[in-house]
C-alpha cells in the first residue's frame, strides 16, 4: 500500500494517547493506511515532538495522564502551529464544552472505528487514502 500524501510528502499524524493498547492499535492501523505516524503518551512528550518534528494533524485523547489534558495540549499546539488540524478523541464528549475546543477542531467519540478516523484525517489534510489493488 502507498503512503497517504499531500503535495508529494507523507501525511504526518501525531497520536497522543496514554492508553498503550489504544495508541499502538490506532498507530498501527493508520500506518497500514499509509500515514506517517508518531505517538506520544502524554502532553509533555507531544509538545516536544511538535517543536522538533513535522506534524500535519494532532489526534489527541482529552483525558491524558501527566498534568496536562488534551484540551490544554491543543491550545499550546495551536500557539506553536496556528493552522494545525486537531482531532479530539474521548468517550466523554459531554464533558468538552464547544467553547473549550480550539477553533476548527473535530471530535471523535470513543470507541471509534479506525477506518472512520483514517478517512477523517485524510479529509482534514485533503489527501487520498491509497486503494489496495
Amino acid at each position: 500500500m502507498g503512503q497517504v500524501s499531500r503535495y508529494g510528502e507523507p501525511v504526518h499524524i501525531l497520536v497522543v494517547e496514554d492508553e498503550f493498547l489504544i495508541s499502538e492499535w490506532i498507530a498501527e492501523v493508520l500506518a497500514a493506511k499509509g500515514f506517517a505516524v508518531e505517538t506520544a503518551a502524554n502532553a509533555r512528550d507531544a509538545l516536544r515532538h511538535l517543536a522538533c518534528g513535522h506534524v500535519d494533524v494532532l489526534f489527541t485523547d482529552i483525558n491524558l495522564a501527566g498534568g496536562m489534558d488534551g484540551v490544554a495540549l491543543s491550545r499550546c499546539a495551536r500557539e506553536m502551529l496556528p493552522d494545525l488540524p486537531i482531532v479530539y478523541a474521548s468517550a466523554r464528549f459531554a464533558m468538552l464544552e464547544p467553547e473549550a475546543r480550539v477553533p476548527g477542531s473535530t471530535f471523535v467519540r470513543k470507541p471509534y472505528e479506525a477506518e472512520t478516523v483514517a478517512r477523517l484525517l485524510a479529509a482534514l489534510t485533503k489527501s487520498q487514502i491509497p486503494v489496495m489493488a
